[in-house]
């Protein structure tokens, strides 16, 4: 298990990147704008820095829905490989099948 602080603080930047994404998106847009006047840009790239850095999507960490162990991820399942084999091994993944050969 990973430690619950983790997992909570990984929460908390997932609730603010998804509350401030439509204005974050809005001063991107802003400062890629190249018919915007140079000061407009300027502006907006301040005010997109004075955003919390927890609200950018990127600071968010892919995690086990399970344990919360951050590596060996699987997207598609949203599973930590530990678990992921276990959950196949006792059959509670449909379709799939522990191979032998």
């Amino acid at each position: 298990m990973a430690k619950k602080s983790s997992v909570e603080k990984n929460e908390h930047r997932r609730k603010l990147a998804t509350r401030y994404a439509a204005k974050r998106a809005r001063l991107k847009a802003a400062i890629q704008n190249k018919q915007a006047q140079p000061e407009e840009r300027f502006e907006a790239a301040l005010k997109l820095a004075e955003m919390p850095r927890n609200s950018a999507k990127i600071r968010i960490r892919n995690r086990c829905e399970l344990t919360g162990r951050p590596r060996a991820f699987y997207r598609k399942l949203k599973l930590s490989r530990n678990m992921l084999r276990e959950l196949a091994s006792n059959g509670q993944i449909p379709g799939m099948v522990k191979s032998s050969w």
